[in-house]
């Protein structure tokens, strides 16, 4: 059972400079999903059947979509989902997914189908030329590498890419301080404006883009200075904005580790915008996390090891500042005496997820 830690909630408001709406996260390793206002009050939750499997979000139907983990499939590897359950606003099943290989990430598209990352096994052969990774660290069942799955609302898969046969392993090997049990621990699957799809691979530090017509990388970008980065989107503007954790050994960073928020432009892979904390190492989680572009132009932020999530200006003041209060006390494999958050949103009171249901949140 969680616990509620009193000195957590709102830190810090300014009414007249933060992003009105409601914020909706997961905390790791417990079965609710809590919508909160400006003030923190939880304003609506949805139960969930077991641990969740990283996350969840609101669709623009209003209903929320959520990765719940399962028993099944590969055994020890982090951040396993498996089962895909939508809910309506009440808390009703109005469509579910099991395939019990699902990890990390999962989106609704446009044509109503979902894509998410999964685990397959590389081929004996595939495995012997993969390069990297700490020798001796294979997973039993041999080497898992990352798939992406499209399923049609009845579950057919209508599309699928799979990093054994459609990466080069060769130009994108594992980092050598990582383990060689799964290539290349994908955390986020997103689809750019065009329809094709970002992928993120935190164990070989590249972020990319797969063209979906041809299974092509047609943009990529390796930077071992970001630190394992999560939660890579694309901008309506076409930029691309991430979660750099920056978490590499201190010989890739130097001695101020930090994490930062960071907008690039994929025709220059140049930084247009970054936030960081002052000093670095006053904002700094080394896993899971991530960051939403507001309508106002402001910047929400998940910084997950410490279940913080808070609003910067683009000139990187602080506007809204709410740590979780659930804290997860009972023996778990990951998350026991954690607030952990994988990814938080905000959601317009007025716009279609939320639906005038609450009104004003603040």
């Amino acid at each position: 059972m969680p616990s509620i830690d009193t000195r957590t909630g709102i830190i810090q408001y300014d009414k007249d400079r933060a992003t009105p709406g409601y914020t909706l996260f997961t905390p790791l390793g417990l079965t609710s999903t809590f919508l909160v206002d400006m003030n923190g009050k939880v304003v609506h939750e949805w139960k969930l059947p077991a641990d969740v499997g990283n996350y969840a979000y609101l669709l623009d139907n209003g209903n929320l979509l959520v990765a719940i983990r399962t028993q099944d499939g590969p055994k020890g590897l982090p951040a396993k989902g498996g089962h895909l359950i939508e809910y309506d606003w009440d808390g009703n099943i109005v469509w579910e997914h099991v395939d019990s290989t699902q990890h990390h990430d999962f989106r609704r598209l446009p044509n109503g189908n979902t894509v998410y990352l999964g685990w397959k096994l590389l081929s004996d052969e595939q495995a012997a030329r993969l390069p990297g990774g700490l020798p001796g660290t294979e997973h039993e069942d041999g080497i898992y590498a990352d798939t992406i799955r499209e399923v049609t609302p009845a579950g057919e898969i209508v599309w699928e890419w799979f990093a054994g046969d459609n990466m080069d392993m060769e130009k994108f090997p594992l980092h050598p301080g990582v383990p060689r049990d799964e290539y290349g621990h994908g955390n986020t699957i997103a689809p750019t404006n065009d329809g094709n799809f970002i992928l993120n691979q935190r164990h070989t530090g590249t972020m990319c883009i797969i063209d979906k017509a041809t299974k092509e990388i047609v943009w990529s970008l390796t930077d071992y200075e970001y630190g394992q980065q999560h939660d890579v989107q694309m901008l309506e503007n076409g930029n691309i904005l991430f979660f750099a954790n920056g978490s590499w050994p201190v010989t890739y960073l130097g001695p101020e580790t930090g994490s930062r928020v960071v907008e690039i432009d994929p025709e220059t892979n140049k930084e247009v915008w970054s936030y960081a904390g002052d000093p670095p190492r006053s904002f700094f989680s080394w896993f899971i996390s991530g960051a939403q572009r507001l309508a106002s132009g402001n910047t929400l932020i998940c910084e997950g090891l410490w279940g913080r999530l808070f609003e910067v200006t683009p000139e990187g003041d602080i506007v809204w500042d709410y740590v979780s209060p659930y804290v997860m006390t009972d023996p778990h494999p990951a998350y026991t005496n954690g607030n952990y958050v994988f990814r938080c949103y905000r959601y317009d009171p007025d716009g279609p997820q939320i639906q005038g249901r609450l009104g004003d949140p603040r």
